[in-house]
């Protein structure tokens, strides 16, 4: 051993055995690195451009004035409001619209655009019953969640379409508010239906004929009349002397303030007037019929008064920038943009499926009231919302039923034409 000699390295030598070292060791360090930047990676989505959405609504047409307007701008704040407090994972959403005008082909066409052309990582929208009918197939179809904002129709979400959430109520629920209070605050047995001349018009006097008889009301009359026309006389005279303790109306609301002036001329008074949201709960409607909508009742799915975070802010905000009032139809935009937003936060990817895992998962607050998707009954992915009723009274339209949000005591029996 002590005869050995130290090991002598001449300078290429030692260059070499350098570089291999050095490069061994950078090779650990990059290796540990891409495995710190995978873990982090997984913990957060990465985004390498603006979050699309696609949203399908009716912005022209008839559907258009009565909610494609109000859902549009709604819509628009909505966004607005969630990049100006970060976006998501600090990317902006980008909100991509298609017109849908009410038609349903438009509608496949403007959902298989949004998917193909425009890969939205989920959809939204749909006023229509008919057209979100159609429009949600093709989203099944490809496998790109589609939440509901505003369509009613109960099949839509009775059809097991795993990859479709709806987040307004159901039609067939939309009148339980009504239910309740007729049955828990008056002695209402008979009914009148006044309705106009139209498909709609007969549908919807049609589901409300059954559902009083599901609610053991006797329907009396139900008789149509043409839109548009000041010959209501006969009709609203023959309604007086049939005694119905309630009458709803159905109708457009360039007739509504017409009908009610009319029911005060023919001394038409019932216990209890009540008419369609669509016609009967807009400014326009009071506005016109003046101190003739007072005492009148609506039911509702929303209104500003309810304890729901954000809610009045929207509303007054909404107004303060367009100088109109939104209707539900611009609270159920706002929302879905809110759900949607939690939705992209809380899912691993924008892969579509993972958003609609984290869609399934939702459980929060928001303008609308809660959001939480659940199957009962033949539905499956449905939001359940309380539903209210309204009422035009001196002081404006208040909420008067459930007790429990009301703003106003409700006045039943409404008083006669003659004694208010």
């Amino acid at each position: 051993m002590g005869g050995d000699k130290p090991l002598k390295l001449d300078n290429a030598e030692y260059l070499k055995i350098r570089r291999v070292v050095v490069n061994g060791l950078l090779k650990v360090f990059l290796t540990c690195l891409t495995a710190v930047l995978l873990l982090l990676t997984s913990w957060y989505p990465s985004y390498a451009e603006d979050i699309r959405v696609g949203v399908i609504l009716p912005l022209t047409g008839r559907l258009s004035e009565l909610g494609g307007e109000t859902a549009y701008r709604s819509f628009q704040m909505a966004v607005d409001d969630i990049n100006e407090t970060g976006g998501v994972y600090g990317e902006k959403l980008e909100i991509l619209f298609e017109d849908t005008a009410g038609n349903p082909d438009i509608g496949i066409k403007a959902v298989e655009k949004l998917i193909s052309r425009d890969h939205v990582s989920i959809l939204a929208g749909g006023i229509s019953s008919t057209v979100t009918w159609e429009a949600t197939d093709v989203a099944q179809d490809r496998e790109v969640p589609f939440l509901v904002s505003t369509a009613s129709a109960d099949r839509i979400t009775e059809a097991g379409r795993d990859y479709v959430f709806r987040l307004n109520t159901p039609v067939g629920e939309q009148q339980n508010a009504l239910s309740s209070f007729l049955h828990g605050a008056t002695s209402v047995k008979t009914v009148a239906i006044l309705h106009e001349k139209t498909i709609s018009g007969e549908l919807s006097a049609k589901k409300f004929r059954q559902r009083c008889e599901t609610w053991g009301l006797q329907v009396i009359m139900k008789e149509g009349f043409d839109t548009g026309t000041g010959d209501l006389i006969t009709l609203l005279t023959t309604t007086k002397f049939r005694y119905p303790d309630l009458i709803y109306f159905i109708s457009q609301i360039q007739d509504a303030p017409l009908i009610m002036q009319k029911s005060r001329e023919v001394g038409l008074n019932p216990k209890l007037f009540i008419g369609n949201p669509s016609a009967f709960i807009p400014d326009e409607f009071r506005e016109q019929a003046g101190e003739d909508a007072e005492f009148i009742y609506s039911p509702t799915i929303w209104t500003p008064e309810l304890p729901y975070p954000g809610a009045n802010e929207y509303f007054n905000r909404f107004y303060m920038k367009y100088e109109t009032h939104p209707n539900y139809h611009g609270a159920q935009a706002y929302a879905s943009i809110q759900v949607i937003a939690r939705a992209l936060k809380e899912a691993k990817t924008l892969d579509p499926k993972d958003v609609k895992d984290a869609l399934s998962k939702i459980d929060m607050m928001t303008v609308l009231g809660p959001v939480k998707f659940v199957s009962y009954g033949r539905k499956t992915q449905q939001n359940r919302l309380p539903t209210y009723l309204v009422q035009w009274l001196k002081n404006g339209l208040r909420t008067v039923w459930p007790k429990n949000v009301a703003t106003d005591r409700y006045v039943y029996p409404i008083p006669p034409w003659d004694e208010r």
